[in-house]
């Protein structure tokens, strides 16, 4: 197995001040593809720290990334640490230099001098192309000699060979298309996995975490032995990784894969990185049905994450956030009686609220959400975390009770995410009709 360590500069990344996102997304891509992630670390702004740490790195494995700290600023110095680190100079690459001077003049402003900075390439390395920003990556080969000073006789193996080290930029927007079109092509040429690997994820909406682990793992020790077993959790939804490698990979993985499919049924709503509301807006399709939403405790949650699918506008109307009671019975026409009577979380204004929706937007589909987000405002009888889902349809209005207690934002996600499997599963039950 090829054994990488990614390394992530920016003392914002310690003082807190900016979420690493690239360590789960790198960690999931390069898993993927056959990669065994076996360390990643966070290192400040500076020299000593930044060239310690990709010593160390390349001393024990042959395959680093390195990202952030190529930009134009004064805080970015991976470029210059790494280039003094391996002993190599830094030239001007006059291709780099155009793109740039080209990237400002399409918009119409003077390139600044401390940009050039960006065209300085370290001798020997591959310019990796940014098409979505100005700083370029860069993949440099490194001898096993220099890995070999590094890495011997400390702690840690060692593996035999040249390496190689991968510099992407910080933002998320350019390194994850960097990363795909740039350093799959190189990897698969300098570095491949020569092994047989598969891999799959099924996501799972649903089912508390324990339980799918225990009943999955249970089913693969009889169908499956040697299919390694992972899973995430995250707002009501369970990844379960199987993964496998040496001979037979493929085969093991797809009998997996079979049993858990059997074993969970309609709880798996999708492969990979599918989104749940990717998967709602494409059962609506298909069916040539239209979905209006009304929300009051997850406040345009719902919304957001349909909206978030290109080509949501094909199938969702929109919706409202009926937070107060007045906008629930001015918007929606929900009976003030009734909320009177039962209080605004309950099962007739959720009923109300998911009929009102539908007949004024003139869809096929509504969901309404109606709840207690806290932390306060919570009764003995109505606990916070109480909420009420309805989802209505030609078929029916469908209200269900749940208790999603948590902080603020995992109750809105939960909830959503909840309602988007009602829906799910409506759709799924209309289309075996």
């Amino acid at each position: 197995m090829v054994r990488v360590e990614l390394i992530h500069t920016g003392t914002e990344l310690l003082t807190g001040a900016r979420l690493n996102v690239h360590a789960q997304w790198l960690s999931q891509r390069l898993s993927s593809l056959g990669y065994g992630v076996s360390r990643q670390v966070a290192v400040a702004d500076e020299a000593g720290a930044i060239r310690a740490a990709v010593a160390e790195a390349l001393g024990r494995v042959r395959l680093v990334l390195v990202t952030g700290g190529l930009g134009p600023t004064s805080d970015d110095r991976t470029r210059e640490e790494i280039a003094g680190l391996l002993g190599l100079g830094l030239k001007l690459d006059e291709r780099v230099l155009k793109r740039l001077e080209s990237f400002y003049a399409a918009r119409g402003r003077p390139m600044p001098e401390r940009a050039r900075v960006q065209a300085l390439v370290p001798a020997g390395a591959v310019v990796l192309e940014n098409r979505w920003g100005t700083a370029p990556g860069l993949a440099i080969e490194v001898s096993e000699e220099l890995r070999s000073a590094w890495g011997r006789g400390k702690a840690g193996t060692f593996s035999e060979g040249s390496g190689w080290l991968i510099m992407l930029p910080g933002p998320a927007r350019e390194l994850h298309p960097m990363f795909e079109e740039e350093v799959m092509p190189l990897l698969a040429r300098v570095m491949p996995v020569e092994e047989e690997w598969a891999s799959v994820t099924l996501r799972t909406v649903g089912l508390p975490e324990s339980q799918v682990e225990r009943e999955v793992a249970g089913v693969l020790e009889g169908v499956a032995p040697g299919v390694e077993l992972g899973t995430c959790v995250h707002f009501g939804q369970v990844d379960v990784r199987l993964s496998a490698r040496g001979p037979g990979a493929h085969a093991r993985i797809r009998k997996a894969e079979a049993a858990v499919l059997a074993l969970l049924g309609g709880a798996v709503f999708g492969r990979g990185g599918e989104l749940l509301e990717a998967v709602v807006l494409r059962l609506l399709r298909e069916r040539g049905a239209t979905l209006a939403v009304a929300e009051s405790c997850t406040g345009g949650c719902l919304a957001h994450r349909l909206t978030n699918v290109p080509g949501a506008s094909e199938v969702f109307w929109g919706g409202w956030i009926t937070y107060s009671n007045e906008a629930k019975v001015k918007s929606l026409g929900v009976d003030a009686s009734d909320l009177a009577a039962h209080g605004a979380v309950s099962e007739p204004v959720a009923r109300q609220m998911a009929e009102g929706a539908r007949r004024a937007a003139g869809s096929t589909y509504a969901l309404a959400i109606t709840g207690i987000a806290g932390p306060t405002g919570g009764t003995a009888e109505k606990p916070v975390g109480t909420v009420f889902v309805a989802c209505a349809g030609p078929e029916g209005t469908d209200v269900v009770r749940r208790f999603h207690p948590g902080d603020r934002l995992t109750f809105k996600e939960v909830t959503a995410t909840f309602a988007l499997d009602l829906l799910r599963r409506v759709l799924m039950d209309r289309g075996r009709r």
